[in-house]
Order: structure tokens, then C-alpha cells, then sequence
């Protein structure tokens, strides 16, 4: 069994691959928006990574999102229900958490099959 680091730097990787599983975090790039523009390019990220090793939303077996404020609950919702895949949703926690970047509204961690 072979781990396979995608883009490793010094204090952490890209996303992990072990046992046909990935491992990846998202945060968004454009820090701009609010909470569903937020989330929307947050989830564009995990979709590009994704199809760049193999494998597709569908297969995203867990999510856990870390929002910065909870009463952003409802417009992440909006954006995360026109993501997903119906039928093939994740297991999914929400919390609220103090992120590391104020312009932070919404993290994303996930775990896919290949």
C-alpha cells in the first residue's frame, strides 16, 4: 500500500491518496464573496481536483464543512444543494469554526474514492 502525495510543500500537501481513497481540503480563492459565492468557488476547487486524479463528486464518501459564522448555514446550503450530486451525497458534518484567514467564510475537508 502506497501513499501518494499530490504536490507536497514543507508544511503540508495538496491532497493524499492511499488505499483508492483521497483526502483534500478546500478553501476558497476569491475571498470577496459571500458565504454561497464563497462555498460555490470552494467547491469548484474539490470538482478540479478531483477530475485531476480520476474520480468525481459522486464519489466524495464524507464532508465535513467548517463555516466561520453559523448564520451563514443557509447560503452555504444553497450553494452546496446545487452542487451535489443527488442521489450520491456524502456523509456530511457542519460546524462553525474560527478559521485560520479572516476573509474566510467556508473550509471544506473531504474523503473520495478513485
Amino acid at each position: 500500500m502506497t501513499i501518494k502525495r499530490i504536490d507536497p510543500d514543507t508544511r503540508w500537501s495538496e491532497a493524499v491518496v492511499h488505499n483508492d481513497t483521497i483526502y483534500y481540503t478546500s478553501v476558497p480563492e476569491q475571498l470577496d464573496g459571500d458565504i454561497t459565492e464563497q462555498t460555490a468557488d470552494t467547491l469548484a476547487a474539490i470538482d478540479t481536483l478531483l477530475h485531476r486524479l480520476g474520480s468525481d463528486k459522486s464519489k466524495i464518501l464524507d464532508a465535513t464543512i467548517f463555516l466561520a459564522d453559523k448564520a451563514d448555514f443557509t447560503g452555504m446550503n444553497a450553494a452546496w444543494d446545487a452542487w451535489v450530486v443527488a442521489g450520491s451525497a456524502p456523509v456530511r458534518c457542519t460546524v462553525q469554526a474560527a478559521l485560520m484567514d479572516p476573509k474566510y467564510k467556508v473550509e471544506i475537508k473531504i474523503i473520495a474514492a478513485l
